[in-house]
Formats: structure tokens, sequence, C-alpha cells
């Protein structure tokens, strides 16, 4: 078989191997892009329409070309087909429905078929170079690596990691930081995309993990797993705090941190360009770790409430403003470092806010269950707050009340039943008053009250609540730190992300309330299938 180009064998090989090292890619991807810049000169020089292959072999370098035709009985197409007298002048024994080989002359390549022979072998490359990029980066997020700034665009760095090229966006940067051309740099890999560009390699100095990591290369302890960074936040370029915790009793988790006069500590600070950071003991106790992490402040009490997220803190009136921090930055780093939402108050604030709600709650006592105000004030120093409570509390737990009885008791949570049923019934005639089908009043977890704040947001039936992602129906929108008394709920409504946020419904229970709500499609999915199969016998079966 003739040699399909004039070119030297040992220069394809050459060519080959010179790329595949450059590049650090496989030679048989090299060869692969040489052979399809062949076809297409080939093609280009007998006609696009033929199937024209070649081969390269990569130990001798000879390159062979042919053109691959289909034995058939009748030709339709003349260039991809012959028909059996033919066919077997290529090959004696081809037969109908065989694929023989067709030996091409040799091809010399002229300049334009050189140079789109060079655009092949040039897209391949760069296609192959990529993916090695992608693949050699694309599990070391996480990782710091240290490159050289390469330029900065737009406010955006780029940086050269030796085979790969990465970037700090502008928002992933230490404010006020000051990167030259030829600077070496110190980033986390935040994340590896492979994209129509190639793969993107996003960097940061700012995201809290790039300060664990430091710590980690400075603190033996924390790389060994005897201290455990549990919680970081991070002010980028003024102010951070971490939350350590140390699983040997001898070793004090924030000395080793700080190391001998403060070395280790400081390593890291000057990494992040001055930035102050706290070490701050870790605990399991909420609320011993919320103490912890508003220092300095000093804290007087810390009340949670776990069905709304949030935590306030009581503190002394001189430690107002150093507990909130210079613009909410102490109080702001502590609620990201213990992943709730902290609302900060002086005494004062806490007592006026104790005194309304005690003034609210026995005001609805007396309301709702027709009780005096002494008694309503009784439930309320009791630590009762809603009618559930009083209603479903076990009996003998009401009776205990100095001054209750059983029957007093009984009396009460009759009552407490009665009410909750008004309540119930007034929400239903308000639900059904915005339209709000009878359906969604079946799904689960679904009470009265909520179907009319679904009704209130427009959400009237099963297939506009089915529309809704879990996110949408339950989720809290979180609100800027803010000191003070706890505002009123028709306030903290406008704080919630989801339709029914306010109702600290759980995860789970949303997905099963959307999923109810999306149950009647494919109950329509059988019907609909039964319906078309009758169709269909009904046409295949006139005489029926």
């Amino acid at each position: 078989m003739a040699t399909a180009i004039s070119a030297n064998k040992a220069e394809l090989l050459a060519i080959a191997n010179s790329v595949a090292s450059e590049k650090m890619i496989d030679k048989g991807i090299v060869i692969e892009a040489i052979e399809e810049a062949i076809q297409r000169a080939a093609r280009a020089r007998y006609g696009a329409e033929n199937d024209i292959r070649a081969k390269l072999d990569a130990q001798t370098g000879d390159l062979r070309l042919w053109r691959v035709v289909e034995v058939v009985e009748q030709v339709d197409d003349y260039f991809k087909q012959v028909d059996l007298a033919a066919g077997q002048k290529l090959q004696k024994d081809a037969k109908v429905g065989d694929f023989i080989v067709d030996p091409l002359p040799a091809v010399d390549l002229g300049r334009i078929d050189a140079q789109s022979a060079k655009q092949v072998i040039f897209q391949k490359v760069r296609e192959a170079d990529r993916e090695r990029q992608f693949e050699e980066y694309k599990d070391r997020a996480g990782e710091i690596i240290t490159g050289v700034v390469k330029s900065v665009e737009f406010g955006h760095i780029v940086v050269n990691l030796g085979r790969a090229e990465g970037v700090i966006r502008r928002d992933q940067q230490i404010p006020r930081e000051l990167m030259r051309v030829g600077d070496r740099v110190r980033a986390l890999i935040l994340s590896v995309r492979r994209e129509n560009r190639g793969p993107q390699i996003f960097l940061s100095r700012a995201h809290p993990d790039f300060m664990k990591k430091l710590f980690a290369q400075e603190v033996p302890e924390i790389y060994d797993g005897i201290i455990e960074i549990k919680a970081a936040a991070r002010d980028p370029g003024s102010r951070a705090k971490i939350g350590v915790i140390s699983y040997d009793g001898s070793i004090d988790p924030v000395g080793a941190c700080v190391g001998m006069k403060g070395s280790r500590v400081q390593a890291v600070v000057q990494e992040m360009q001055g930035e102050k950071i706290d070490i701050i003991p870790w605990s399991e106790d909420t609320a011993t770790f919320v103490v912890n992490a508003l220092q300095p402040a000093t804290v007087q009490r810390v009340v949670i409430d776990e069905d709304d997220g949030r935590i306030e803190v009581v503190v002394p009136d001189d430690q107002l403003s150093l507990a909130i921090g210079r613009r909410g930055q102490n109080v702001r780093l502590a609620s990201q470092l213990t992943g709730k939402q902290i609302d900060i108050m002086t005494e004062a604030d806490a007592s006026e806010k104790r005194q309304r709600e005690f003034v609210e709650r026995s005001t609805m006592f007396q309301e709702e269950l027709d009780v005096d105000e002494t008694l309503a004030q009784l439930l309320v120093a009791e630590g009762f707050g809603e009618l559930e409570e009083v209603a479903y509390v076990p009996l003998d737990e009401l009776a205990s009340i100095e001054g209750f009885d059983d029957e007093l008791a009984e009396e009460l949570q009759s009552r407490a039943t009665e009410a909750l049923e008004r309540r119930e019934e007034a929400a239903r005639q308000e639900r059904r008053g915005l339209g709000v089908e009878d359906d969604l009043a079946e799904l689960p977890h679904l009470t009265e009250a909520m179907l009319v704040t679904l009704g209130k947001a427009g959400i009237k039936t099963l297939d506009d609540l089915a529309d809704l992602a879990t996110d949408e129906l339950i989720a809290k929108k979180r609100s800027e730190n803010r000191r003070g008394p706890a505002r009123e709920r028709s306030e903290r409504a406008e704080d919630k992300g989801g339709v029914l946020g306010e109702y600290g419904l759980s995860e789970e229970q949303g997905n099963e309330i959307i999923m109810a709500a999306r149950a009647h499609w494919f109950d329509d999915e059988p019907a609909a299938e039964a319906e078309a199969q009758t169709g269909e016998a009904a046409d295949a079966d006139p005489a029926q």
C-alpha cells in the first residue's frame, strides 16, 4: 500500500513525541490527531463524501490511507458503495454486505492542506491538555496551592500554577491586599469546573477553610488530628474566629494554636495580611460556645429558641458595644461560628421584653380560657405560653401547680381544647373564604392556620403547592444580627424565606407535604394509559 504523504517517517514520530512530552499528554492522543488531520486533507483532495481513513504506526512511522466502501446489490451512494462486480475487483471473495478497503495513492499536502492539518492537531492537543488539567485538579478542592501572579484583569487575579492557571475572583480576595505580576501567592483551591473554554480552577484567600488549612500547616497537632478546628468564621482582612477542641486532655488547644510567644498564630496572621484571629475553645453545649464566641464581651444570660433557630444573649449595659463590635462584626462572626442567629440585648431590654410577653400571654389566657387575671398570670409564671401547652400537657403536671387541683386542671384543659377548636374553625372559614381547596386540608402536617397563610400567598390548589420546592415552602431567611428586644411575631414573619417559614416545619415534613401534593400527578398516569389502550383496542377491532 502506498505511503499517504511524503513526510519522513522519523519526522512524524518526532513531532508526536515532542508534542506529547511538552503538553504532558498521552502520545496516542497526538497520533490520533495526526491521523484525523491527514483524513481531512485527503477528503479535501478526493471528496468529502468519501469515507477515508488514515493510520499512523506509532512504532515504525508508516502512514496508510484508504477508502472504506460497502458492497451492495444496487448502488445508491457512488462514494461509499460499490456493486458486487466492482467489489470483487477490489477483493476477490467480497460478497453483498461486506465493507472492504480501497487503498488510496499518496497525498502531497499543499500549503492550505498543511495549515488545516496543523489546526486539527492543535485543537486535539488543546482538548487533551484541558482534559489533563481537569483530571489533575478536579479532586484537589480544599487544598492550598502556591502559584505566581500572571495578570490582574478587571480586579480578578490570574495565577500561574505551573501546568494550569487559576483565578482568584475579586470577592475571594483579601480586601485592600495588593497583588502585582510576578508575586508568589498561596490560595485555597475552591472548586474546579469543566467549562467550554477549558477547566476553570477557582482559588480563594477569603474563605474560612483557607485559614483552617494554614493553621494545619503551622500547628502539627492539627495535622496529626490531636486538635481539630470545629468551626471558623472570617471577615477577610479584618478579623476572624475559630473554635478548637483537643482530643488529648494534656494539650491545651488554644495554647497549641497560639504557639510559643504567638509564633504559630502570627505566621497565619501574616499570610492573611494582619487579620486578627480569636481562638476560642469549642464546646458541645451551645450556650457555653456562644459565651466563648462573643469574647471579649461578658455575657450574663443565654436564651436558646430551638424552634426559631435563634439565640438571645443578655449582656450588661457597659458590654453592649463590645458584644456587638464595630459595625456588628463581633456578633456577626459569633453567629457564623455557632451557626445560630444571635440577638444581643441589655438587661433592661430583656426585662422589657419579658414584661411585654408576660402581659400578652396573660391577656390571651384570660380571653381564651375565660379566667381571671390572677389565674392567667399564674399559668404564665409557671412557663405556659400557648394554648396547646395547656391543652396537651399531662393532667398531673397542671394539677401540681400550687393552688390547683385535678378538677381545675381538667376544666382548664377542656377550655383550652374548646378554644383551639374555635381557632381552627375560624381559620377554616377564613381559608375557604380565600378559595383554598379542601384537598389541601387532607395533606399531612398542614393546619388550618397554615392553609390560611398559603391562601394569602396565592397557593390555593394542589398544583399550586406541588409546583413549589421544599425550600420555597419552609425555608427560613436569615436576617442580620440586631440588638434590642425581639420583634413582634408579625414582624418576624417578614424574615422568613419560605411561605410557611414561620411555623418551624422540618425539611422532612416539607418534603412529605410537597410529595403528597404531587401524588395526584402520578395517579392520573395509569388512567390516561388505560384510556389510550382502550382507544387503540377500539380502533383495532371495528366490529366492536
